[in-house]
């Protein structure tokens, strides 16, 4: 199965998963992760349509993205960010920055962006699973998160990011999900200023209609699209 026939299937779950929910399919963003992919798969898939790109690590990036030219139209970083990374991420210009987590790294972004005269977009990264081996914030830290990352300048929150649990039950699948669309909701009745529940990226390549269904507006697929990641492969 080629790459063309791939994105077809993957666009066809969308839409059925979004019918499911009521929601327009035009609305879910899809995020393409070429995770340790090489740069020419990168360039097929932008000329198949696949616009928006997602990177975890920032050597990847580096190391990718000036050969792209600038062909995608938005550029996701949605990997854990190191402090020490941050101004080598922000060379590039992220569309938005999916992994926040860390009142520091927002200071980071907030030094580069303020210095460069922009705002940057990211997203607050919650831990809905509950499991250590996953980053984010804990459910119950995210107003006082909030109130500090909202004194820090140059800096717009969009929304809000999970990763859902691995596991066979559905419904703790959804339970992931379903808690950070009402803790979204909640914010939204605080009416904070320079914050934009706009987006809930939640949903990867096994559970990305799980996530559709439960609220998520932008999904980050990867292996579905490219096959299998070659971990072994130097960056």
């Amino acid at each position: 199965m080629n790459l063309s026939q791939r994105i077809e299937i993957i666009r066809e779950k969308i839409l059925k998963s979004s019918e499911k929910a009521g929601v327009n399919s035009k609305d879910v963003k899809l995020v393409a992760v070429t995770k340790t992919h090489p740069v020419e798969l990168l360039d097929e898939a932008i000329n198949l349509g696949l616009d928006i790109i997602g990177e975890n690590k920032v050597q990847e990036v580096e190391k990718k993205f000036p050969k792209l030219k600038n062909k995608y139209r938005e550029f996701h970083f949605i990997g854990h960010l190191q402090s020490n990374k941050v101004n080598k991420l922000m060379k590039f210009r992220p569309t938005l920055i999916h992994s926040i987590d860390k009142i520091s790294t927002l200071e980071k972004i907030s030094n580069y962006s303020s210095r460069n005269d922009f705002k940057q977009d990211v997203l607050i990264q919650i831990n809905t699973s509950g499991e250590e081996s996953k980053s984010g914030i804990s459910p119950d830290e995210i107003y006082y998160f909030l109130d500090k990352a909202l004194e820090i300048p140059s800096i717009k929150i969009k929304g809000l990011m999970t990763i859902g649990t691995i596991t066979k039950d559905e419904q703790e699948i959804r339970r992931c999900f379903s808690l950070l669309w009402k803790i979204s909701e909640r914010i939204k009745t605080k009416k904070y200023q320079e914050l934009e529940m706009k987006y809930l990226s939640m949903g990867m390549s096994n559970d990305f209609e799980i996530a559709i269904e439960e609220g998520s507006n932008m999904v980050r697929i990867g292996s579905s699209l490219f096959g299998y990641r070659n971990y072994g492969k130097e960056d």
